[in-house]
Order: C-alpha cells, then sequence, then structure tokens
C-alpha cells in the first residue's frame, strides 16, 4: 500500500501556499516517486522543477507543478517529522539503562529505538543490527554524515554476549561499507565492569583506530547502574581505582593517536575524571568536543565558558563589584555539583551582594549512583529541597526537563514544583555564559547582541 504522509502545517509565504497546499493535505509522491522517508523527501524537493502528488481531505488529488530556485525550501511540516514508524530496538543488552526504568512511567520513557535515521537528525547512537543492506545503501546514496554507533566492543563474540543478539557481531562489516562511502561517522564504547573493559578495551581501539579519519571520535562512557536491576545481568560497578585504569589506557592511546594523525580520537566521559579525583583534561584534548551529548567535554566546555564569562565582566564593570543584590538557589546532579559550587563561589566574592544556596540533589528514584542532572526527578527535588533556604528564585539546567518542554522525567511540570517549593523556577542553558547571566538576573549576552543587531547573525 503507498504511504501518504500528513502535512501538519504550510509556512506562511512559501511555496505550497502559493500552491494552495493546506493543513490535512497528503503528499503521497514526488516525480511519480513513492517516498518512504523525510531523507527520500529532503532528496527529491532539491530539484528546481517537481511534480507533486498531493491528495485532498475530500480525496481529490492534486498534480503540482513546481519550479523553484534548486534547494529551496517548499514550506511544509508533516505531521510525524521522520515520514516513516520509528524503528525499535531488538537488542536485549546486558547494560540497557530502559530496562532498568522503574514500572509506572509514561510509555515514551520504555521505547527503545535504534533507528539510523534518528542517528543523523537527532544524533541518536545505533547498533548496526537495525540495519538491513537497503538502509546501508540509502545512507550511502544520500551520503548521511555523520552516523553514530554504539560499538561497545570490536570482539564479535563478546558483542554477541553484551547485546544479546547473535548478529550484533556480524553487524560490524557494515562499518566497513560506511568506511568506503566516505560516511563520517563518531562511536561510543558503554564501559562494563568485566566484560569490555581492560585488555577487550585495548582490543576494541586499536581496532577502530583503523576507520580514522572517517570515524572521528569514540568516546568511552561508564554503565548507568539504577536501583531496578531485578532479573538483569550481575554488572558491578566501577570504583575509583579502575577509573584510574580507564584513564590511563584512554590517554596512552590519544597520545599515540595525536601522534599518528594529529586528533585524540579516543576520549573518556567527565564521569571517570570525577570518579578518579582527577581534573578534567584541557579543552584542546577534546578535538572541538565531538561527543558532548556523551558527557564527554561537558564540564570543562562549562568551566572554560564560565572563566571567560566572568573575565568579561572584570573588564566591564571591575571586581568586586556590589551588582545586583539577591539571594537564590541552585539545584543540580551529585556530579556537576563540585564544580557549580565552585563557580557559584566565585561569582559570590566578585559580586558580594549575591547570595546563592547550591544544592546536590540525590537520585533516590533511579539510585544514588545515577548522579547526572538530566536523571533527576520532580519528586526529588521537592522532597530533598523542601524547608531550604530557597531565595527569591531556584535555578535548574536545562537538561533536567524533557527536551522543549516543561515537564519532568516523573511527569511534574515545573509549575508543580514551584507550588510546591512556594519558588519561582528560572531553567538556566547548558552554558558557562549563561550561568552568569542567569545568576546575575540579565539577558544572556547573545540575546543582548541579537536585539542590537536587529536579528542579524554577526
Amino acid at each position: 500500500m503507498q504511504k501518504e504522509h500528513v502535512i501538519k502545517s504550510v509556512f506562511p509565504g512559501s511555496i505550497a501556499e502559493e500552491m494552495r497546499m493546506e493543513p490535512g493535505d497528503r503528499l503521497i509522491a514526488i516525480n511519480d516517486t513513492e517516498i518512504e522517508d523525510i531523507f527520500d523527501y529532503q532528496f527529491l524537493v532539491q530539484d528546481s522543477y517537481i511534480e507533486m502528488l498531493v491528495r485532498k481531505p475530500d480525496g481529490e488529488q492534486w498534480l503540482l507543478e513546481v519550479d523553484k530556485e534548486a534547494d529551496e525550501d517548499i514550506g511544509i511540516e508533516f505531521e510525524n517529522g521522520l515520514m516513516d514508524e520509528y524503528r525499535h530496538c531488538r537488542n536485549k543488552c546486558v547494560f540497557c539503562f530502559i530496562d532498568q526504568m522503574p514500572p509506572g512511567m509514561r510509555d515514551t520513557l520504555y521505547f527503545k529505538d535504534d533507528d539510523s535515521r534518528l542517528s543523523f537528525l537527532q544524533g541518536n547512537y545505533v547498533t548496526l543490527t537495525n540495519m538491513s543492506e537497503h538502509d546501508i545503501d540509502r545512507i550511502c546514496r544520500y551520503h548521511l554524515s555523520p552516523i553514530n554507533i554504539s560499538f561497545h566492543t570490536m570482539n564479535p563474540e563478546l558483542r554477541c554476549k553484551m547485546l544479546n543478539n547473535r548478529f550484533a557481531g556480524e553487524a560490524l562489516k557494515k562499518v566497513d561499507r560506511l568506511m568506503e562511502a566516505g560516511i563520517r561517522m563518531n562511536g561510543q564504547i558503554v564501559l562494563c565492569r568485566g566484560l569490555n573493559d581492560g585488555k577487550e578495551l585495548e582490543y576494541s581501539i586499536t581496532e577502530l583506530m583503523k576507520y580514522i579519519p572517517n570515524l572521528e571520535s569514540v568516546s568511552v562512557v561508564p554503565v548507568g547502574l539504577s536501583k531496578y536491576r531485578e532479573g538483569l545481568y550481575p554488572l558491578k560497578p566501577f570504583e575509583r581505582e579502575d577509573a584510574e585504569e580507564v584513564i590511563a589506557l584512554i590517554e596512552r592511546y590519544q597520545r599515540e593517536c595525536y601522534d599518528k594523525y594529529g586528533i585524540h580520537f579516543v576520549h573518556a566521559s567527565d564521569e571517570w575524571y570525577i570518579l578518579a579525583g582527577m581534573e578534567m583534561p584541557e579543552e584542546e584534548r577534546y578535538d572541538g568536543y565531538l561527543q558532548l551529548e556523551n558527557g564527554v567535554g561537558m564540564l570543562r566546555l562549562l568551566i572554560n565558558e564560565f572563566t571567560d564569562a566572568m573575565e568579561r565582566r572584570r573588564v566591564e564593570e571591575g571586581f568586586p563589584n556590589p551588582g545586583p543584590r539577591g539571594e537564590m538557589s541552585l539545584a543540580t546532579g551529585l556530579l556537576a555539583y563540585p564544580y557549580i559550587k565552585r563557580m557559584a563561589e566565585e561569582m559570590r566574592l566578585a559580586y558580594p551582594n549575591i547570595r546563592v544556596h547550591v544544592y546536590p540533589v540525590v537520585n533516590h528514584f533511579f539510585g544514588e549512583r545515577i548522579t547526572v542532572s538530566g536523571l533527576i526527578t520532580g519528586r526529588d527535588l521537592v522532597a530533598q529541597l523542601k524547608g531550604k533556604q530557597l531565595g527569591s528564585r531556584l535555578l535548574l539546567p536545562e537538561n533536567i526537563l524533557r527536551s522543549g518542554e516543561d515537564v519532568f522525567l516523573d511527569d511534574l511540570h515545573v509549575g508543580d514544583v514551584e507550588n510546591a517549593l512556594q519558588v519561582p523556577v528560572n531553567i538556566v542553558k547548558s552554558s558557562g555564559y549563561d550561568f552568569v547571566d542567569a545568576i546575575l538576573g540579565r539577558r544572556p549576552h547573545n540575546q543582548q547582541e541579537k536585539e542590537q543587531t536587529g536579528g542579524r547573525n554577526g
């Protein structure tokens, strides 16, 4: 049966509006070609002349002839952004965090995706086990880059065991196809104690180095262990000595890669350095922060941005500066707490009239070993901040909420937390510049610049 894609909205002044397309119309084909998903659509609309077959709500079909500039956008948005069903992961990984979720949460939190298209669109990581030859052909034909791959290990037999999929080892051969087609890739290894660490990690890194430069980076992150692991594979948490060994191994390969290829290539996530009680690497070692979403370099970037923002303020205003008077609070996960606390202290010294209470939130919902702010729930916030000195407002990092919404993981809304704690909540973007501006109660520098230039990009 031929797919039809429902149009959600038509942009004002667009080609679609000129052609009298409307929300509720269904796109059937372009140039007599069926559209499988968003990538077919984006590829087909690039031509300067296209024919679009559209079905109106009353069932009438329109064949629209469109003359336009090459690559000019048609101006429509679809109800399903992918224009296809999302693909479910078929693996049963021994370390999967979704299997460690408590019951009773919203359905979307239990969905495991393993969709190569989301890798390109949203930066998701895929295991390659869910990709057919047709999928690989389309990635190569459309040259979709970068593709983010969950390697975990380059030992095929061990990979089958870790992913609980007998095809997981064979799937690694698809990387060679992507390499031959010139597709850029990034990789990740979720490290599990006693499984893919030690000698296995060394083997994986040396094998992955063969894909440089197409494989631009590989992150190594420790497995996240919640308290809901009954009946799951018996994984043990890493300790300080383990973290020191992992860092030493990775830094040895960083030196080797830099000498050979001019990049550091393999990166330890911030959690390793915190667990080992070591300072974060210097900025140059992150090769442009290719793995921020995996928690690689987030704290180094935050610190550097904060330092730069404070230096700008020092030049403009001089320190110490009375600045605005105010008392406020800030909550974060245990992982970032020491750094956030240090930054707040530095701001207090520069602006003596400001008082910031920084509170670490222990993750009782998922378990105390989960230390990132992105997994803090509204209930843990309320329970641990109730009765504390919160001042006139509470600052929270934006990754604590569902993307683009005001909802916490446990479905509490920002308004629920405000009512429970009787304090306004301000959401702060994850940059050192926004941290400084939020505490000072000022508009971000980039917003001021945008207003001064009438919205133009400099």
